[in-house]
């Protein structure tokens, strides 16, 4: 692939000068995006996506939730958005998991949290630790029942046990522990996440560097942002260092706006929808040039005195994903619990 795509992206990038706090994700894979072998960035492509971008199309992804998030007290709405971002992955397969809540058909995260919010009306203790730690396979099936069984089952089960074992173990069962232990700082929140519950510690190594993601404990720290505007337990400095969540749909949608370009070997992988290995360089690739493009966006748009964050630009990006039409280009298929 051309490295003309490399070097004006290069040239672009140097902006957003974080001397004090830098958010080790967009530290260690901008080495990724500035080494890609399978993905650039076309910034032609980038900057006509950006000019076009209007003030308006800044929202948060949850306010087009189909369950009421409003209904819940502040500290049910704390544990939902932990519990919930601490299972939000990989829904792909054949067919895809499907449930139907009030005569209508969810799937992927849209279906997730429909699930969570079906259980809390039907009374389960979904939000409680201790109901967590025990969970049994037998009520987590009953959570997710669906058309087909949903992927990473098991995973899925292990890891709910774990973040309700380890809340009652470290944090008196409250996830607002958490934030309080972090003194507002959206930075050091996402660093307690990470350290203190494994399964969101989304690391990979790139040709002996090793990169950070963290997508869904930067997931995490953005909805709490937004879910309570800025205040309260969403009153967090430092909310404008965390960067896109790499994950299927940004990149779908990028490549789709002609903003990421594969290699002609990966296109024809992801076309086929061949598995890609999770840790793979082209995984890697694909991740990291995502959380780069978005970052370049955002640039663009503080060019225009539109001074929107990279989160912001993220979530448009995945709302334009969720309405499907027949010129939509795969997206990669990998088996992991990261995204």
């Amino acid at each position: 692939m051309s490295d003309n795509y490399t070097l004006r992206a290069k040239r672009f990038i140097k902006w957003r000068h974080l001397p004090d706090s830098m958010n080790p994700v967009l530290e260690t894979t901008r080495y990724v995006m500035e080494n890609s072998d399978h993905v650039k960035i076309n910034m032609d492509r980038l900057h006509e996506f950006s000019d076009n971008f209007r003030a308006s199309d800044s929202r948060h992804w949850l306010a087009d939730a189909p369950f009421d998030l409003a209904t819940l007290s502040v500290q049910e709405k704390l544990h939902f958005l932990f519990v919930f971002n601490s299972i939000n992955f990989c829904y792909w397969g054949e067919p895809k998991w499907t449930l139907t809540y009030k005569n209508k058909k969810y799937d992927g995260a849209w279906g997730m949290v429909v699930a969570f919010g079906r259980a809390i009306e039907e009374g389960k203790s979904l939000l409680d630790s201790s109901y967590l730690a025990t969970l049994s396979n037998e009520e987590l099936s009953y959570l997710f029942r669906g058309n087909v069984p949903i992927p990473l089952f098991g995973e899925r089960l292990d890891i709910l046990r774990e973040i309700g074992s380890t809340l009652n173990e470290r944090f008196g069962g409250s996830f607002s522990s958490i934030i309080n232990a972090a003194s507002n700082d959206a930075l050091l929140l996402l660093e307690l996440i990470v350290k203190n519950f494994p399964s969101f510690a989304d690391i990979s190594y790139y040709k002996d560097q090793k990169i950070f993601f963290y997508k869904r404990a930067q997931l995490l720290v953005s909805d709490i942002y937004n879910l309570f505007e800025g205040r309260g337990f969403g009153e967090l400095k430092n909310i404008e260092k965390l960067t896109a969540f790499a994950d299927y749909k940004i990149p779908q949608v990028l490549r789709k706006a002609g903003i990421l370009v594969y290699s002609e070997e990966l296109a024809g992988k992801v076309d086929q929808m061949k598995l890609i290995p999770g840790g793979s360089p082209e995984e890697i690739e694909i991740r990291a040039n995502t959380i780069w493009a978005v970052e370049l966006i955002a640039k663009r748009l503080n060019g225009r005195n539109l001074h929107i964050e990279p989160i912001y630009v993220n979530d448009h990006l995945w709302l334009l994903g969720q309405n499907k039409s027949p010129d939509d280009l795969p997206y990669h298929r990998t088996r992991t619990i990261y995204y």
